[in-house]
């Protein structure tokens, strides 16, 4: 078995250093852009006036640092190469996801609003399996040239992880003799409603609560009356983009259907594998940069005149983070690979718990791993002076979003346990 890295990603991933060093940490530190992430990152980043909101400046600054990436050919990486990417793999995602992670917060890589050199598309697969032509072309070429940004509408105030028994409803309605979906319904957690040109309105219009079948996805304008913004739910960790809404009597044309009537719960699912793996591999990537600053700071601090690092009350929970990682790099790695290697039709059949495994752990690991380097660091730690709250707040969203881990435990449960997957034939009787 060969575990190294191809050399390829190697020679890439300095080529992305040299770029980070070069064109993205000289943007980090002119006109004070540092407060982003040093101690005044919540604030500097939040309009607490406006909603809560990310500030404009902040939002300019990802945007400025994005287009940089774009023009030296790294942004679009995992894209197909037919729309200026370069069939970034699941495993190289992975990899530098893993690795951006573990340098620490930065323009690079700040995963708070998804942001990073080297962006994460997964509109690009729903919309090639799902849309039409006319789609395809805008909003896949219309979202690379940022004319086109949807949110994706499918979790309700009432019904997060179980879509299936969603309440929002689409009927078919013809209005001056144009066919058509009206919707009326309440979504939450609309992520990035606040500079979206979309909603992805996730919608049942026909069977009964529980059914997969029967659930339709709806491409609804903006500016469509009766698509409302109630409020934005101010969140543990801060900007918030993440609205509350309703649809009361909010019609679209046919044309604004993207797949077919009521198979919409397929595109919701389509790219959560990849999605799941990139998210696990970043957790990972923070969580060992919290072990690393710790057995750094463990070094340095000499408390009673030796090094900190000396007592084995802290090296002992280190050594289990440290060995927990290691593990867990492997297993994402294996994981990401065997995904390459596989129809992507077949994901969920033969390695959807393996993904759910990496994801649900990595993203509890990293929390673990930010508040054990809180308490190697102290006072020190527990402040805004040290990123560890920051890389806390927001990693520990990930395990309820992308599938709460206990959604995802479910998953590993019922492969384990032969009630899917490979192994249901192992308890056929």
């Amino acid at each position: 078995m060969d575990f190294a890295l191809p050399q390829g990603l190697i020679d890439y991933l300095a080529e992305l250093d040299t770029f980070i060093a070069t064109e993205i940490k000289p943007l980090e530190q002119q006109d004070d852009n540092i407060r982003f992430f040093d101690h005044r990152r919540e604030y500097a980043r939040t309009d607490f006036e406006n909603q809560g909101l990310p500030r404009h400046e902040w939002e300019m600054l990802l945007r400025e640092a994005s287009m940089r990436a774009d023009k030296a050919g790294h942004w679009r990486f995992s894209a197909p190469k037919k729309y200026g990417g370069k069939d970034g793999s699941n495993l190289w995602m992975a990899v530098i996801r893993d690795r951006f992670a573990a340098m620490g917060l930065g323009l690079h890589n700040d995963l708070q609003n998804e942001h990073s050199i080297v962006g994460n598309f997964p509109f690009v697969a729903m919309y090639e399996h799902f849309g039409t032509e006319a789609q395809q072309e805008e909003f896949i070429l219309g979202g690379f040239g940022r004319t086109r940004r949807v949110a994706f509408g499918l979790t309700e105030p009432d019904h997060g992880s179980d879509a299936t028994h969603m309440e929002t409803r689409a009927v078919r309605e013809t209005r001056d003799g144009v066919p058509g979906w009206r919707i009326d319904g309440r979504k939450m957690w609309i992520t990035g409603m606040h500079v979206a040109t979309h909603c992805a309105a996730f919608c049942r219009t026909s069977g009964k609560d529980g059914d997969a079948k029967g659930i339709t996805c709806l491409l609804v304008p903006i500016d469509t009356p009766g698509m409302v913004v109630d409020e934005y739910m101010w969140t543990f960790n801060m900007p918030t983009d993440h609205p509350r809404m309703h649809f009361e009597n909010c019609w679209v044309p046919e044309s604004a259907m993207l797949g077919p009537v009521d198979g919409g719960l397929s595109i919701a699912q389509s790219f959560v594998h990849q999605n799941r793996i990139r998210q696990a591999a970043s957790s990972l990537g923070a969580a060992t940069y919290c072990v690393e600053e710790s057995v750094k700071y463990a070094r340095e601090r000499k408390p009673f005149g030796q090094d900190l690092a000396r007592n084995q009350g802290i090296q002992f929970p280190l050594v289990e983070l440290a060995t927990q990682c290691e593990m867990l790099r492997t297993l994402i790695y294996k994981t990401a690979w065997e995904m390459d290697n596989m129809e992507h039709k077949e994901l969920e059949h033969q390695l959807s718990d393996k993904i759910s495994m990496c994801n649900y752990y990595a993203n509890r690991l990293v929390c673990e791993a930010a508040d054990r380097a809180m308490q190697v660091h102290g006072g020190i730690g527990y402040s805004r002076h040290k990123p560890f709250e920051h890389i806390y707040r927001h990693h520990r969203r990930y395990r309820i979003t992308e599938g709460a881990e206990e959604i995802q435990m479910r998953k590993v449960g019922a492969y384990l346990f032969g009630y899917l997957g490979p192994r249901k034939a192992l308890f056929a009787k």
